[in-house]
């Protein structure tokens, strides 16, 4: 019979910073998300709205499932590099290689490891584009409590986690059954620090959200959030980057970030970008999560970080591209 504790010890062998596991049951917010996406929250991101009777129960999503096993890998620390003249920001999650396919492939082998020990239950690999609450799951299993911002912090080294999970109708017993705890007491950094007011305690509005404007938005994005853009053209970490977490001690520093999301950029050229044409965006988003956003999005993004950028600085070859750039 399988057990919890094979399932932690497989799951570190293959790579994952942290393991747990919880009951695969409907979710306690359920409520709260359909009020969400009546209110339009989501934006444009329509398949949130999809679905929704498998988002919010595991046992639509796989039949039969009992048990969810929550993984994650830390990505990133507080520690920044400066930002280069003329560049627009990346957020760091999508520095490095893609967690979608970094994150999968290692929950596959260990699904593949899982099914040798009990052929008899089902296992299923989800990452991000699953119909699957992961940072509920995975504060339940132990990983990490949610904070006003709405994201897993993990207490001792914060919140720079990618989530990832098993669904399968192994009934294994979970590892932590503990209340709810509040990470964040009296604390409003990351609500005063966003800057399009989109953070409300414990809660997103995604349509006001610099990630969601950056990424998910295909269409114009409203003149009112340009200024709050600033430097990020795509994705946006403020809201991490002021959280008391994830500043650096003694534990954070000495906790390994995985391999594969090593920095291979942490900024773009934003004449570059503009200048771009579809096999350049190819070329520079392959094996990378920045390839969610579309070529025109990324010009979209590149032109109105590079007028935040000339109200501050003479660039006489960006400003010559942005008086001809159209969208």
């Amino acid at each position: 019979m399988l057990t919890t504790q094979q399932v932690v010890s497989i799951s570190k062998e293959h790579g994952f910073a942290l393991v747990g596991v919880t009951d695969a049951r409907k979710s306690k917010w359920s409520t709260e998300f359909q009020q969400w996406l009546a209110a339009e929250k989501h934006g444009e991101m329509q398949w949130l709205a999809n679905n929704v009777d498998l988002r919010i129960d595991p046992t639509v999503f796989v039949p039969e499932a009992t048990s969810i096993i929550c993984v994650a890998d830390r990505y990133a620390s507080d520690v920044d590099e400066p930002l280069p003249p003329r560049h627009g920001k990346i957020a760091r999650y999508a520095r490095g290689g893609d967690y979608h396919k970094v994150m999968k492939k290692r929950l596959h082998k260990v699904c593949d490891v899982l099914r040798e020990l009990d052929s008899e239950s089902t296992f299923r690999a989800c990452v991000d584009t699953a119909p699957l609450f992961e940072r509920e799951f995975a504060a339940a299993a132990g990983l990490g409590a949610i904070g006003k911002n709405t994201l897993l912090i993990d207490q001792s080294v914060g919140s720079w986690l990618m989530l990832g999970a098993i669904v399968t109708t192994a009934r294994l017993e979970a590892t932590s059954h503990n209340v709810a705890v509040d990470p964040c007491g009296s604390c409003t950094r990351c609500i005063d620090a966003c800057p399009t007011n989109a953070i409300s305690p414990w809660s997103v509005n995604a349509s006001a959200c610099i990630s969601y404007l950056t990424i998910e938005h295909r269409s114009e994005i409203d003149p009112k959030y340009h200024k709050a853009m600033d430097e990020w053209i795509f994705g946006c970490d403020i809201c991490q980057e002021v959280c008391p977490h994830n500043q650096q001690t003694e534990k954070t520093i000495a906790s390994e970030v995985h391999s594969d999301y090593a920095s291979r950029v942490s900024s773009l050229d934003l004449l570059d970008v503009l200048n771009w044409t579809e096999e350049d965006r190819r070329e520079a988003f392959q094996g990378s999560a920045l390839k969610r956003a579309k070529l025109g999005m990324m010009k979209r993004n590149a032109a109105i970080v590079a007028k935040n950028y000339l109200a501050n600085t003479d660039d006489e070859a960006l400003r010559n591209k942005i008086t001809s750039w159209k969208s």
